[in-house]
């Protein structure tokens, strides 16, 4: 297999060297060798014109926990060249990056949800590019989890925001190119827009199908699990309950102090017999965030079938049952989140207030877990002229 990185340095450069470009990167930008995009351009044989390094959510580097944790601006020890961060000061390119470079080159590892940032600083690369007449190039990689699987509701466009741009479900089974794509096409971005794509990967596939090493996205996806379990697991950032974060299994164990009978919930858990998933009984101690040097019972989340696994179904279901088990202590998280000062952050993750409600109003979630049908149904028509991969 090889990634759109890997092409261009073999012969897509050569398309640009006229070009200044600004490189869109972070810690896990790694070539076939694990060699960084920074370094690899670096070398002067390519007779590239590298004028800055901008980097998402977490950095370039990729050092930075949680979010609305800001990276600042830098100038890197290699390049010479500035380093911007687009999750700082700012979220949109300035027009002082602008006045830097010709084209934007696109290389970040994503996982495939709706509520993972690094999509939707890319499309504000994209609108900026299509505002200042610059170029993009996305460097395509595999979804390490998988193009098959489509989970999750619509979001619902009241709940815009910085984990959640565009009416797309949790988990869309798409490339950051193939996405990247519908972002332009189907939502109307439409800047000038190249998408070097992947050679030999199947949708089918999952990252470790390849024998791919696992370079962390971000901090708290430290290998694949954790990125099969986040399409649903990641509600939890939205309530008093630990999601991981603090832990070596950050998305895959959950609890709460409050939690003293991890058994029970367990159990729980295991009579709605959903499919590809056990929970363990497990009881935790985070050294940082929720749950800080306390004792948190909970489950861990063991997937046993990838392909039958519903990562978002079992994160509700999940959810649910914490809030019906532990009414009395069970909190939603309060805003701010993902610098939204006002509507509640399980809003913002589920793309809806319905969720939240239905919950609060103990009627269940039938009716939400029926609506998700519809949505995916839809989804998948939606996408269809935009997968790159068949």
């Amino acid at each position: 297999m090889e990634t759109g990185l890997d092409k261009f340095l073999k012969t897509g450069y050569r398309k640009y060297q006229k070009e200044r470009l600004g490189i869109l990167c972070h810690q896990a930008s790694l070539d076939s060798t694990l060699r960084h995009v920074r370094d690899r351009v670096a070398n002067p044989k390519l007779n590239l014109k590298v004028a800055c390094l901008i980097g998402p959510q977490h950095g370039v580097r990729g050092e930075k926990q949680d979010n609305m944790i800001e990276s600042d601006d830098f100038i890197d020890p290699l390049l010479k060249v500035p380093v911007y961060s687009l999750y700082g000061k700012t979220r949109q390119p300035t027009s002082k990056m602008l006045s830097e470079l010709d084209t934007f080159v696109v290389d970040l590892v994503d996982i495939g949800t709706r509520v993972y940032t690094f999509i939707y600083t890319l499309a504000n690369v994209m609108r900026a590019a299509k505002a200042n007449g610059k170029k993009v190039v996305v460097l395509d990689r595999p979804n390490p989890i998988g193009g098959m699987a489509v989970e999750g509701n619509t979001l619902d466009e009241n709940y815009s925001s910085f984990v959640g741009q565009f009416p797309i479900v949790m988990r869309h089974g798409m490339t950051i190119g193939e996405i990247a794509t519908l972002f332009n096409e189907h939502f109307g971005i439409g800047c000038q827009l190249d998408v070097i794509p992947v050679t030999g990967w199947q949708r089918t596939k999952y990252l470790d199908q390849y024998g791919d090493q696992w370079p962390n996205p971000s901090p708290n996806i430290p290998n694949l699990t954790s990125a099969i379990t986040f399409p649903g697991m990641v509600l939890f950032e939205g309530t008093n309950v630990s999601e991981g974060r603090g832990t070596t299994r950050p998305f895959e164990w959950i609890g709460a102090p409050y939690i003293s009978d991890a058994d029970k919930l367990a159990e729980k858990m295991n009579a709605m017999k959903l499919a590809g998933v056990y929970f363990r009984p497990i009881y935790f101690q985070p050294t940082f965030h929720k749950g800080k040097d306390e004792v948190c019972g909970g489950v861990h989340v063991h997937v046993t079938d990838r392909a039958k696994f519903n990562a978002f179904l079992s994160g509700i279901r999940l959810l649910a049952a914490i809030q019906e088990m532990h009414p009395d202590k069970f909190a939603w998280k309060k805003p701010p989140y993902e610098y939204e000062f006002v509507k509640a952050p399980i809003d913002l993750i589920v793309g809806t207030d319905r969720f939240r409600q239905d919950i609060e109003a103990g009627k269940g979630l039938a009716a939400f877990e029926t609506a998700m049908g519809p949505d995916v149904a839809k989804f998948k028509i939606l996408r269809k002229p935009f997968l790159l991969y068949k």
